[in-house]
């Protein structure tokens, strides 16, 4: 008793779904980054060099995914999915501080977007790929 593959969708209805987790991936990606960087900068208070140290080791994880998310490769956005639990803990940890509630309610909102759109992006161009290649 084999288990039978499960047909793949058509390519009309992959290709919309392909673009639109893309832009959806991209814009909260870089949402992300910017008020990441908007509020170290600008609201967290943290003193002279400090701060930047802070920065860069919050930021580098994200640099470090940009190329593969900008090509549009579905490996980095699977792996963007492993890295964005990492912002999505430091936004729930950031609400139960009131003064960084706010902080913490976007920086939660933006990565599971980020991660929900991510995610479908990889499935749908995975899907995506096997159906051009004549599967």
């Amino acid at each position: 008793m084999a288990k039978q593959a499960k047909p793949l969708p058509s390519l009309e209805w992959l290709q919309p779904r392909v673009k639109i987790s893309r832009l959806i991936s991209l814009v909260s990606y870089f949402a992300l980054a910017l008020l990441i960087a908007v509020w170290t900068v600008g609201y967290a208070g943290i003193p002279g060099k400090l701060m930047w140290i802070i920065l860069a080791f919050q930021m580098i994880p994200l640099i470090l995914l940009t190329p593969g998310m900008l090509a549009g490769q579905a490996r980095a956005h699977a792996w963007t999915c492993f890295v964005i639990n990492l912002y999505f803990i430091q936004g729930v940890l950031a609400m139960f501080d009131p003064s960084k509630r706010l902080f913490g309610g976007l920086e939660t909102l933006l990565s599971v977007t980020l991660f929900c759109a991510a995610l479908m992006y990889t499935r749908w161009r995975f899907q995506y790929d096997r159906k051009l290649a004549g599967e």
